[in-house]
């Protein structure tokens, strides 16, 4: 069994909205290849009825994600197993007071706010975003589903947030946390691996050139304790 996370940086992504998309949609497929080994087309990918991407009669499963210039692809291979991934870039002044509002539990705002530098509560902010997001793209669920996923952060008793999974599981789940780039193009990136089998990801870097990666913080979830005794049949 493998976990890998491929990235891609386009260092030259202009051009309108609609181009750049276009763009990294081609690169995320790229990178897929290169994780696969082999090329893969666009109709070789289908979906399922929930729109969650996947290729027929291959082992294993994968997720794509793209933001700013920079595109991202976990990919595990192996049987009953499961991943998403999702990346954010790092926008300064971004209003996102109403989205913690709406989407946020207390101790997620709690944690963003609880600091009076600016750039700590926007890296705050993407962290716990990519993170939903990554499990949205892992349930096979849309942005309107946000109010849907369980919290990321806890209260400890200092009082501070802790990173943490607040949902209730039936396999084992991990989620992986980094935060990518330097002084000039910031990105964060989870991505998330569901099934008996766990092992961290492999980074691969597909383009030049690359940002310097960091790992922030690695979540596991913890059972439900519903599914520590099986059930009778």
């Amino acid at each position: 069994m493998s976990f890998y996370i491929g990235l891609s940086f386009l260092s030259n992504n202009g051009g309108t909205k609609r181009v750049r998309q276009g763009l990294l949609s081609a690169e995320g497929r790229r990178v897929l290849s290169c994780l696969e080994e082999r090329p893969l087309k666009e109709n070789e990918i289908a979906r399922d009825d929930r729109g969650r991407p996947f290729i027929p009669g291959n082992i294993g499963d994968f997720s794509i994600s793209h933001s700013g210039n920079m595109a991202a692809v976990s990919l595990v291979k192996g049987q009953a197993l499961r991943t998403g991934c999702d990346i954010q870039i790092v926008r300064p002044g971004t209003s996102f007071r109403e989205i913690v509002r709406l989407f946020f539990i207390a101790p997620e705002g709690e944690y963003i706010f609880s600091s009076d530098d600016k750039k700590t509560e926007e890296n705050r902010f993407f962290e716990i975003w990519a993170l939903k997001e990554c499990f949205l793209k892992l349930r096979g669920l849309s942005v309107f589903d946000m109010a849907l996923v369980p919290p990321f952060i806890n209260s400890d008793d200092s009082g501070h947030g802790q990173f943490s999974f607040g949902g209730a599981v039936f396999s084992p789940l991990s989620f992986y946390l980094y935060e990518l780039g330097n002084s000039g193009e910031r990105y964060f990136l989870a991505a998330a691996i569901e099934g008996t089998t766990q092992v961290e990801p492999a980074i691969h870097w597909f383009s030049q050139p690359f940002l310097p990666c960091r790992s922030i913080a690695e979540i596991k979830a913890t059972l439900s304790p519903d599914n520590t005794v099986s059930p009778n049949m």
